[in-house]
């Protein structure tokens, strides 16, 4: 089991940029998938952003391609999620996940691919 701490969230005007972090402890850090959903209010989660364990191979979901950016920080133990050029629409819960072993592509955009979740962080976007 890992436990996740997320963080850095808040209000943000648009245009403007974010970085979000999460904290993970419980496993050895680096070698399963870790990701990044969230959800808006009255909206299904959604895919943001993933890392493979044991590989920079990145992905991300459409609506973010281009904005953000997902990194490790191995010696630190966190993921980061850099958010450039928020919209309103980003506006959500943002949540950092866990998952296990090497799932393909497509199940890393699935939330129930991954079984630790950390509390979430709000992200706001607004003038």
């Amino acid at each position: 089991q890992v436990q996740l701490i997320e963080s850095g969230g808040g209000l943000v005007q648009p245009g403007g940029s974010l970085r979000l972090s999460c904290a993970a402890s419980g496993r050895t850090f680096g070698t399963y998938p870790m990701a990044w959903f969230r959800q808006a209010p009255e909206k299904e989660r959604e895919f943001v952003a993933a890392l493979r364990g044991n590989s920079n191979m990145k992905y991300y979901g459409d609506l973010v391609k281009g904005r953000f950016t997902i990194s490790r920080d191995n010696g630190k133990n966190t993921v980061y999620l850099q958010m450039n050029t928020l919209k309103p629409e980003d506006t959500a819960i943002y949540y950092c996940a866990a998952g296990s072993g090497s799932p393909t592509s497509l199940y890393l955009r699935f939330a129930s691919t991954y079984t630790d979740w950390g509390q979430g962080t709000q992200v706001t976007v607004s003038a």
